[in-house]
Order: C-alpha cells, then sequence, then structure tokens
C-alpha cells in the first residue's frame, strides 16, 4: 500500500528573510532613538567642555601666570592663589580615603565573606541608607558634633571648621559607594578559588587575605578610585565644613576651601560676579583644573585595572 506523501512546501523565498514589515519598522525607530541618545550625549559631554576651555582659557588671558602663585585665592578681591583650593582638595580627599577606604573594605569583606545572607539582607541595606542622606544635612553634622566632639576633643585649639572636619564628612559619605563596589568585586571571585585554598588547609582569614582579596584587587581599586573621585567632587559638605579660608592650608586642620567650595563660592550671594571683572570666569578655570584632575585619575586607574585585571 502507498503511503501518501505530504504536500512539497514551496521554495523559500527572499522576500520570506525580510521578516513582518511592522516589526522591522519598530526596530529602526528604537535603533535610531539609542543612536540619538548616545549622539546626545556626546554633543553635551562636548558642549560643556567647550564652555569650559573657553571661558577657562578667557580667565587665563586675563591675569599675569605669576598671580596663580597667590597664597590667598580671591578672585573678587583679585587674588588667584591656585594652589589653596588645591591642596585643599587634597587635603579633604585624603582624609576622606582614609576614613572611607578601610571602613569600606572592610564591610564589604565581612557581607561577602562572614555575613549570612539573612544577616546581609540586613546590613547592607543600612551601610547603603549613609548615601541616600542629602551631603547638606552630613555638612550640618560635621558642624554640630564632627567638630566639637571629635576634632577639637582629640586637638585642642583646632579651629571649629577646618579640613579634618569636612575630610571626615565627606569619607562618611564616600563609604557606601567603596562598600558597595568592593562587595561586588569580592562577589564575583569563584567559589573555587576559596573550596582549592581550604582544601590545601588554609583558614578563612588567610583565604580571605591570600585569595580573594588579591584576585579581587582590580575591583577594589575601582571602587578606590570612585571614592576619590566622589571625595574630589563632594561641594556642600566642603562648602559648610572646611571653613572657606582663602590661604594656602598646610596641614589638615587649617581652615581652607577646596576646589568645589571655591568655585560655589563665587556664586554666593547676590553680587556673585562682583569684584574683580574676570571673578566668574575663575570658576570655569577651577572647573579646568578639576577636569583635568578626575581624567589623570581615571586613565592612571584604568591602566593599573587592565594591567591586573584577572579573569575567569
Amino acid at each position: 500500500m502507498t503511503v501518501p506523501q505530504p504536500p512539497t512546501p514551496p521554495g523559500l523565498r527572499v522576500e520570506d528573510l525580510a521578516g513582518n514589515a511592522a516589526r522591522n519598522r519598530t526596530e529602526m525607530v528604537v535603533r535610531y532613538a539609542l543612536t540619538g541618545a548616545a549622539g546626545m550625549s556626546v554633543l553635551i559631554s562636548t558642549a560643556i567642555i567647550v564652555v569650559l576651555l573657553r571661558d577657562a582659557v578667557g580667565f587665563i588671558t586675563t591675569i599675569r601666570l605669576g598671580d596663580l602663585g597667590d597664597s590667598i585665592w580671591n578672585p573678587r578681591l583679585g587674588r588667584f592663589g591656585v594652589m589653596s583650593p588645591i591642596l585643599g582638595t587634597l587635603w579633604v580627599t585624603l582624609v576622606a580615603v582614609l576614613v572611607a577606604g578601610p571602613i569600606g573594605l572592610g564591610a564589604a569583606v565581612y557581607l561577602s565573606e562572614y555575613a549570612s545572607p539573612r544577616l546581609r539582607r540586613i546590613v547592607k541595606p543600612v551601610v547603603e541608607v549613609l548615601a541616600s542622606i542629602p551631603s547638606v544635612v552630613v555638612g550640618y553634622f560635621a558642624i554640630r558634633f564632627l567638630a566639637p566632639e571629635v576634632v577639637q576633643r582629640l586637638f585642642s585649639g583646632a579651629p571649629a571648621k577646618n579640613l579634618l572636619v569636612a575630610g571626615i564628612a565627606v569619607g562618611l559619605l564616600t563609604i557606601p559607594l567603596m562598600t558597595s563596589v568592593a562587595e561586588d568585586a569580592l562577589r564575583a571571585v569563584p567559589s573555587s578559588l576559596r573550596e582549592a585554598s581550604y582544601g590545601l588547609g588554609a583558614k578563612k582569614v588567610t583565604t580571605v587575605v591570600r585569595v580573594v582579596i588579591p584576585a579581587a584587587v582590580s575591583g577594589l581599586v575601582a571602587g578606590l578610585i570612585l571614592s576619590i573621585s566622589r571625595a574630589i567632587g563632594e561641594t556642600m559638605v566642603v562648602f559648610l565644613a572646611a571653613g572657606g579660608v582663602p590661604t594656602r592650608p598646610t596641614s589638615p586642620l587649617d581652615g581652607g576651601t577646596t576646589i568645589t567650595a571655591a568655585m560655589a563660592a563665587v556664586a554666593t550671594g547676590t553680587d556673585n560676579v562682583a569684584g574683580a571683572s574676570n571673578t566668574f570666569q575663575s570658576a570655569f578655570f577651577l572647573g579646568l583644573i578639576l577636569f583635568a584632575l578626575t581624567l589623570s585619575l581615571n586613565l592612571v586607574a584604568d591602566r593599573f585595572v587592565r594591567r591586573v585585571r584577572q579573569k575567569y
């Protein structure tokens, strides 16, 4: 008995590979929208850099370069000692990193290696609460508590507002960022490395210090660089707690100002462009210095991370 064969399907045509016309239109609209969003971000970044360079160069052409070596930064009075806000920024950043680095790394190691899943769900949101607190609140906390109850008790004679107080407060704000990035890096280390260490008889602390942390060093460095960038760019805390002293600081116990706080001071008050004719342009000059600092920091960090990164 002959079994009937199913009808032979018609040959595949080129038109059949084109897909649904409506779906193709949707894909095209999405592609153009995403391309426009990417292009818009590039245009906005380019516009910011162009304006920054234009006004910064305009400021440089109106002063003598020797004026930048002055010991005071007060553009309204024609004093442009740029080392005052730069040194203030470096002191605040150093203190902030010394606070956020060990605490953030310690919290990340605990959450990643020691805490139970239930405890991690409780502790991690508590740590990240610091990131949701407005920086102006942390600034007033620094003035009302850190300065009189911590810094002035440890260093008698220190002014109520100084770079150390501002650095500690900025460090508190930076802890959640350091903790979050470091914990992600530690948890990304394969469990097989830990198990191999335990199989050789290593203790928990030895495994963490000699195996897990070295394996996650690229992510830890990335978290540290992000923390440094966060500390350099903080404005409100240092504007409130650093003292706003325009002179060049010699130690973190001195009152001072930072690049961001000096920029904010230019725009403070109703006479924000009063004084020397290039007062407003001086803010763009400081912005260019800040841009150069953060860009250099990220380039160095990117090169280091690429060199030490390990793939599993």
